[in-house]
């Protein structure tokens, strides 16, 4: 069981959002790749990151903000904004990147995400965002009529490494996991699946370890790491103690 810290990126700093509102920015460092380096002194094996420019852009916009985390950092980074193309892909496993989430292009161009996922094995994430259910596009500006279940069974058998799934709802604002709807579709499909949105305390990270969660891959935290409400230590020695 993996615990994800999240770097943001909103204007080459790294920041919070609430709700995924990019008017609701908090900044916590304004140096990411600093950040990243503390997040691997803390323990932490994992990197998640996200451009939110490039997530409304639609292309990658904080590059050298991620390049340098890459050159800062030994951890495995997956990353996730506006990366919508074979060539982008490509790019950035090339620059050194474990995994490369697709999310609004898994909506547009599913066939593409199967493309990736033949070409690079194991390297490519499916990020799923839904609001009530139903999946958001183009950083969460949009949202579909499809509901996260039926975008998540369309990659079975494609390959996808991974299924982060993020609940709107609760993103940023603290309020804890949704676990319903998140172990729900880790038993809908094969792909492991990753908790996204909300994650509030070490009774999140406890939750991390109770049978019926033991499909998910991890989850991620971002606030309440940066809030100081979850202490690495203790969270990294519940999930080992567990491992155990």
């Amino acid at each position: 069981m993996i615990l994800f810290p999240a770097i943001d990126l909103k204007d080459g700093q790294c920041v919070r959002l609430k709700l995924g509102d990019m008017d609701e920015a908090t900044v916590y460092n304004p140096d990411p790749a600093a950040q990243a380096k503390a997040f691997e002194d803390q323990g932490f094996e994992w990197l998640h990151v996200v451009d939110l420019n490039g997530a409304f852009a639609g292309e990658s916009v904080n590059g050298a903000a991620v390049e340098a985390i890459l050159a800062a950092t030994k951890n495995p980074v997956q990353l996730g904004g506006g990366i919508r193309t074979l060539a982008h892909i490509e790019a950035w496993l090339d620059k050194g990147l474990a995994r490369v989430i697709l999310g609004t292009v898994a909506v547009r161009d599913p066939d593409l995400v199967k493309e990736a996922c033949r070409a690079f094995p194991g390297r490519i994430a499916v990020g799923i965002d839904a609001r009530g259910g139903k999946v958001a596009v183009e950083g969460w500006a949009e949202t579909s009529d499809l509901a996260a279940v039926e975008l998540a069974r369309r990659f079975e058998g494609a390959g996808v490494a991974a299924i982060i799934y993020t609940d709107i709802d609760r993103d940023g604002v603290l309020t804890g996991i949704n676990w319903g709807s998140t172990i729900d579709l880790a038993e809908a499909v094969s792909i492991p699946v990753i908790a996204s949105g909300g994650l509030a305390s070490i009774a999140d990270i406890v939750r991390m370890t109770m049978p019926d969660a033991r499909k998910l891959e991890g989850a991620i935290s971002g606030r309440a790491l940066y809030d100081g409400r979850i202490d690495p230590a203790e969270a990294l020695e519940v999930l080992r103690g567990n491992a155990a």
